[in-house]
């Protein structure tokens, strides 16, 4: 019995010690992880202070700086007040006002002499054609054939020797001060075209001039191979320095406003369905500070990167038209360059 209450007292004095070690070993561990959880801490509060997140207060105390507002880079220009035109881009060539053929009053005889060749200007009664109605055994006297019209002979059908009757043509002569441009309109723009529409017309012989014109007829049909109608604008030709024959482009006024707002269309903001501009503005709390102010505003037509602003914008007005992608109400500015408002009268291309 002794020796086995010794051995059972042996026993439990070595489960104790196997517990204290147990628990030295829980506790240097422990040790270590409280350590370690405070380096950190401490790594974190470190990292705090350099974002200035939980630490308002500076190195010497005093408060921290304001964070960093951004400043957005723009340029700008001024709503301008006045013209604004929608027309259709078209071209054609120059043809004669008014083209009258020379005949003559012979039955038949023979052209034997020629007073006029091609481009030639001839006034009213100036002789042209030469006919000799004469036949074997019998001599008459040449009948001379005699212009219609004043103007400039553009064809000339008649050769010396050629044998000709009353229904042949012996001259066509064309009267250049009034001369014609003749356009075809595409279906789709017939319902824009009406008569006396003024018209603006540029040669590429006379780079940099603009002539005037209007519209003098329109086809009561439309091709039906092409889909479109036939148009005569006639032109201006004062010193007569337009041809018949030359490439005419053609601008056909078919809108023009007066007196309206228009700004650059790249002003102009789309987002979430409302259309705005932002003008420039002052800082009520930072004098001398300039900034964005969003303005909703209500678009008119858009022609060659002009835009008609028919609410929510007065002519002179500062506004923001490169830079402003990125803006927001309120947003701080830099104006880099301010861009001359747009002219009084803008002439801008609609379709073609």
């Amino acid at each position: 019995m002794k020796n086995t209450s010794n051995n059972k007292r042996i026993f439990c004095g070595r489960n104790g010690l196997r517990c204290q070690m147990h628990i030295t070993e829980w506790l240097k561990s422990a040790g270590i992880a409280v350590l370690v959880l405070c380096l950190l801490g401490i790594v974190l509060l470190s990292g705090c202070e350099r974002l200035g997140i939980g630490n308002k207060a500076g190195a010497n105390g005093t408060e921290a700086a304001a964070p960093v507002v951004p400043v957005f880079a723009v340029n700008t220009s001024n709503a301008a007040q006045g013209q604004i035109r929608d027309y259709l881009a078209l071209s054609g060539d120059i043809i004669a006002g008014s083209t009258v053929d020379a005949y003559t009053d012979v039955a038949i005889g023979k052209v034997n002499r020629l007073y006029v060749a091609v481009g030639d200007r001839v006034s009213r009664g100036d002789p042209v054609v030469a006919i000799d109605p004469s036949r074997p055994g019998m001599t008459y006297v040449a009948s001379v054939v005699r212009a219609p019209i004043s103007g400039t002979i553009v064809a000339l059908p008649a050769q010396l020797g050629m044998t000709v009757g009353q229904s042949v043509p012996l001259a066509r002569i064309s009267s250049s001060s009034a001369l014609e441009i003749r356009l075809y309109v595409a279906e789709r723009f017939i319902s824009r075209i009406s008569l006396n529409q003024p018209c603006e017309i540029t040669l590429d012989a006379y780079p940099g001039e603009i002539f005037r014109g209007a519209i003098r007829e329109i086809s009561p049909t439309v091709d039906p191979s092409s889909r479109t109608m036939e148009v005569r604008v006639n032109v201006d030709n004062t010193g007569s320095r337009l041809k018949t024959g030359m490439f005419a482009k053609v601008r056909i006024i078919t809108e023009q406003k007066e007196n309206i707002v228009k700004i650059p269309a790249s002003a102009l903001v789309r987002r979430f369905g409302e259309n705005y501009v932002f003008a420039v503005a002052n800082d009520p709390n930072n004098p001398g500070v300039a900034v964005a102010r969003q303005k909703t505003i209500t678009p008119g037509i858009e022609i060659d990167g002009v835009l008609e602003v028919e609410q929510g914008l007065s002519p002179n007005e500062e506004i923001i038209i490169k830079g402003q992608t990125l803006l927001e109400d309120g947003s701080h500015i830099n104006i880099i360059d301010r861009i001359a408002p747009l002219g009084a009268a803008i002439n801008t291309s609609g379709a073609n």
